[in-house]
């Protein structure tokens, strides 16, 4: 699966290349005025949430007809830290102009969640609103990972430097990543497995910001990867595909227990 995802976003970099050159790109940077830094976001009190917006995925199908506006407004009312927005069309639905309708519709810091393979994916998230970016260590060699990680950074774009496994988190440690996402998702089969990021846990140094990724979905399952000192998820089917996703956001946040608390007398 992962050869094929890889391909597929290898393929979308050349075609739109041919389309938009990465000088137009280059030529139409932001400046960087209001300041939305995602690292800084996870590390707030409390169990931060990752709120994704995708339409399908090769494991689930069809997931999502909803709106990015509706959606992501959705989750910040509902408390979520920032958002996941995926670009990859071919496997997921999505588009860069959804990356662009969900900075239209808030002010979270937004991750551009996709199969970065090509530098000229950084400067399409930073012209279409991202935040930061996800790096995947699976699907890059060491020399292309770095070159990604400190382009990435030099345009002012943090990095969710993703592992799964021991061999891959000390390649991301060697990298000195500031955040790590650990995917309980075997990106070559699919099978997800929240134990992966217990397993992970204790090899992951003091002072690196660790973002829970795949297979969450309830708050019990939250309270106990902050209690193993996860700061952050990425929870991304159960909110596409809840009834009401702003319920669901501040129930996995905690907003309403807070909200309780501040009018107790």
């Amino acid at each position: 699966m992962i050869e094929q995802l890889i391909g597929a976003a290898r393929d979308g970099v050349e075609e739109r290349r041919s389309r938009t050159s990465q000088a137009d790109l280059e030529s139409r940077l932001p400046e960087r005025g209001e300041d939305r830094p995602f690292n800084e976001a996870l590390v707030r009190p409390g169990l931060s949430v990752i709120a994704e917006f995708k339409r399908r995925s090769p494991s689930a199908g069809e997931i999502s007809s909803a709106a990015v506006a509706a959606q992501v407004g959705a989750y910040e009312r509902g408390g979520a830290a920032a958002l996941s927005v995926l670009t990859d069309g071919r496997h997921f639905g999505g588009s860069l102009d959804d990356l662009s309708a969900a900075r239209a519709a808030c002010d979270l810091p937004i991750l551009r969640k996709d199969f970065i393979v090509d530098p000229y994916q950084l400067y399409e998230a930073a012209v279409y609103g991202a935040d930061a970016v996800l790096l995947i260590v699976r699907a890059l060699e060491d020399e292309r990972l770095r070159a990604l990680y400190e382009e990435a950074r030099g345009l002012d774009l943090d990095c969710l430097v993703e592992v799964h496994d021991a061999g891959e988190l000390e390649r991301a440690l060697r990298l000195d990543a500031e955040v790590i996402g650990i995917n309980n998702r075997n990106l070559d089969e699919g099978v997800v497995d929240v134990a992966t990021t217990y397993e992970l846990m204790p090899d992951v140094p003091a002072g690196k910001t660790v973002v829970a990724e795949s297979g969450i979905s309830v708050r019990p399952e939250l309270e106990e990867l902050e209690r193993v000192g996860v700061d952050a998820v990425l929870i991304g089917e159960a909110l596409m595909s809840a009834a009401d996703p702003e319920a669901l956001t501040r129930e996995l946040t905690g907003a309403d227990e807070g909200t309780r608390e501040h009018n107790l007398p």
